[in-house]
């Protein structure tokens, strides 16, 4: 089986989630991710053992500072880096395959849905899949229902309206609202 450095490797290079290897691979990740999270959702935990539990599922230190409302849930895990003072409201999806980072100080709505992976349009390719990281920066706020697609990048203390599709990267200092997502206007900055 390939390790979680080549498999993160094969992404950054954009190649195609196509081999027997790779699959292996993020079903032995999605069935390890799965195992956590049921234990996350199933019963009441203090945040203290809450980020005990997603240090376990990202395989790094989550800040004491971070707050998750459960239940959460993720396919892979290891590609899923929380920031300090991130919130995460009730029932969030991360496909993290290609990576999420979510940046200090950033508030993620209930039923956010980060996907990084993605399928091929043509018939022949349909069930093969490629990956892009999704990159949240500081003090971003992603509004409930919304879904973030692979590959975008959301800049510092941008604002993300409820129930946008973001398709692509907003800049700085942006709201941005609707499907898909387009800029409505600038903001102050306001850095935590």
């Amino acid at each position: 089986m390939i390790t979680l450095e080549q498999f993160n490797e094969h992404i950054r290079e954009g190649r195609p989630l196509t081999s027997p290897g790779v699959y292996r691979f993020m079903d032995h990740m999605s069935e390890e991710a799965r195992r956590i999270t049921f234990r996350l959702n199933s019963q009441y935990h203090s945040q203290e053992e809450i980020n005990a539990l997603l240090t376990e599922l990202t395989g790094m230190e989550v800040p004491v500072s971070a707050k998750v409302f459960p239940p959460l849930y993720s396919d892979f895990g290891k590609n899923l880096v929380i920031g300090r003072g991130v919130f995460i409201n009730a029932c969030c999806h991360f496909q993290d395959h290609g990576g999420v980072v979510l940046g200090d100080c950033s508030q993620i709505g209930h039923n956010v849905v980060f996907a990084t992976l993605n399928h091929y349009l043509d018939p022949d390719r349909r069930r093969y899949t490629h990956a892009a990281p999704i990159i949240l920066g500081r003090n971003v706020w992603i509004g409930s229902n919304s879904t973030i697609l692979q590959g975008v990048t959301i800049g510092d203390n941008a604002v993300v309206g409820a129930g946008s599709v973001v398709t692509k990267d907003v800049p700085a200092n942006t709201v941005v609202g609707g499907v898909p997502a387009k800029v409505i206007k600038s903001r102050f900055d306001n850095i935590c």
